[in-house]
Formats: structure tokens, sequence, C-alpha cells
């Protein structure tokens, strides 16, 4: 778990060093070697790596427009996900999906840039294990915003009513995109809206990778047992603006001074060798290898060919 919060860290900060090549002096999201909009994750780690310890290459996991923690804790190809990102013929859809539309079909992982737009396919994904008779669960992470949804209702009540191996895990980070949650959402926890569907609900605060491990934990095995769905809402932290460039002018003066003394990854990190559960010496070697994988994965991205524009409609209609 240490590792994936690590790498994704290292991950989002050459991303966001990168993102700003060619951009300047004037901003162009189109220009540079990563076109188009970025949203970073850091201080959202402990949600995606606390699931996605729990689960397999065959579980399904469908993700938002903020995806690369949850991509890195499920497995995805580092190589191929940077060279998507970067739009290389090399990346896991050739260069077409860029950072929001992330596909990767060996581990199971999906993401899109709609709100809530992940919901329909994850309960689908259940839904299909369920009646193939397929090992495997679904879970699809959403943010507090997608759950006023009426596509994330939908697909809730489903799940509850065919009782599918389905968890529904709300990242709330207090924020839809310049949006508070108090001012979006008539309820404090969203965890709350579990009793509606008949289903489990519940909150995890402070942001704490080893309280969400157990509760998603918890929530997957009973899913693994054909006892129905879950819902999980975790409390976490948004370190960034909602995308690259964002004035953040909507937040309360010093809210992200505090957020940052939180800083979830030093504090595991504190943890583990408090715990006697790692070494100084083990948690370097740790943080020396995920930033040589980040600088092999930014490499690659880089030294790859660019996606060819005459490819740009194949894979897009079936034959």
């Amino acid at each position: 778990m240490y590792r994936n919060m690590v790498t994704s860290r290292r991950f989002e900060e050459a991303i966001a060093k990168i993102y700003f090549e060619g951009k300047s002096p004037a901003f162009n999201m189109a220009n540079g070697p990563i076109p188009g909009e970025m949203h970073l994750s850091d201080g959202q780690e402990p949600v995606a790596v606390g699931v996605c310890a729990h689960l397999t290459p065959e579980d399904v996991v469908t993700a938002t427009h903020r995806p690369h923690h949850q991509a890195i804790a499920k497995g995805v190809d580092l190589d191929k996900m940077a060279a998507e990102i970067f739009g290389k013929k090399t990346g896991l859809s050739g260069g077409r999906g860029g950072h929001m539309h992330l596909f990767d079909d060996d581990v199971n992982f999906a993401c899109s840039g709609i709100i809530a737009q992940g919901m329909g396919p994850a309960v689908g994904a259940a839904l299909s294990r369920k009646m193939q008779g397929k090992p495997g669960v679904a879970v699809a992470f959403v943010g507090e915003g997608a759950v006023n949804q009426g596509g994330w209702h939908e697909a809730m009540n489903l799940a509850a009513v065919w009782n599918l191996p389905f968890i529904c895990v709300v990242e709330d980070n207090g924020w839809g995109i310049s949006v508070s949650k108090e001012t979006a959402s008539s309820i404090g926890s969203h965890a709350d809206r579990a009793a509606a569907y008949g289903i489990p609900g519940k909150r995890i605060e402070g942001n704490d990778p080893y309280a969400i491990f157990e509760a998603a934990g918890e929530a997957i095995a009973r899913a693994r047992a054909g006892e129905g769905p879950s819902l999980l809402e975790c409390e976490t932290y948004r370190l960034a603006g909602h995308f690259m460039g964002d004035a953040e002018a909507y937040r309360p003066e010093g809210e992200k001074d505090a957020l940052f003394e939180k800083d979830p990854i030093p504090k595991m990190r504190e943890r583990l060798l408090a715990d006697g559960a790692a070494s100084e010496a083990e948690l370097n070697a740790i943080e020396e290898d995920s930033a040589a994988r980040v600088d092999a994965a930014i490499t690659f991205a880089r030294e790859s060919d660019d996606a060819a524009p005459e490819d740009a409609l194949t894979a897009v209609f079936a034959a």
C-alpha cells in the first residue's frame, strides 16, 4: 500500500512538472507534450490503496476523471499509462483516450471524465459475473458530488435489487469542482444513503489507509460471499486544485495549509516505522524504486511515437 501511494505521488509530481511545458507565456491546454485537462489525485491515495489491496486482476474497477492513484493501485501498466497521457501510440488506447479515459483490460480497469459514468458499467460487470457464475467483484470509485447524479441512484438501486457483488466507494474530498459538499448535498454522510437501498453503508474518517483497508476488506468479502453490495464513503483530501491551473479562489483561507499538514504519505511512513512494520532502509528502498519506475515510464512515454492522425477513426466503430 505504501509503495503504491508513493508511486502515485511521484508519478503525479512528474506529470505536473511536464504538463506546463509549451503552455506559456499564454496558457493553452492544447499545447505541450501533455495536451488537455489534467486532474491530480495527490492526497487521495489512501482510498485507492486501501480498497485495491483486496482486489485481483479479475475484479473490475471503474474510476473517475481523477484516476491515477486508482489505476496504479489496481496494477495498470505504468509505462502504457504514461504513454496514453502523452497521446502516444504505445499508450493503453493508442493515445486516443488521454488521462481521463484510461482502459486496461489486463487488470479490468477503466475510467471516465463523465460524473458518475462508471456506476452503470461497474454494476453491469457485477451482474455479468453473477449471471455467468464467474468469480470477481466490481468496484466503482466516485466523488461525493457524483452521488447526487440520477445515474448513481439507478445503479445503486439495481445493485441492491439484484444482490450483486458490487461496492461503491465514495471519495469525499469535500469539493465538487469548486462547490463544497455542504452546499451541494442535504446529507452529511453519503454512507447514510445505503439505508435507502437496504444495504450496509459506512463512512471512514481521517483519510486513513489502515481504516479504509479494514472497511473495504469487510465489504469486498461480503460481496465475494454472495451477500450483496455495500456503500463506503471515505473522507479524503485534495491537495491540488480541481485541475492543473485551478486558482482555487473558492478555498477558505488556510484550508490547504492545514491539509498539507495531514499529508497521508508521511503519516503512513511514520506509522510503519513506529509499528516496526518496516525499517528506514526498507522504506527508502521503496521510495527509490518508485522514483525509478516513474522515471522509466516518463522516458518511455517521451520516446514513444506520437499517435498517427490517420488512426483517429480506427477502433472507434465496430465492423
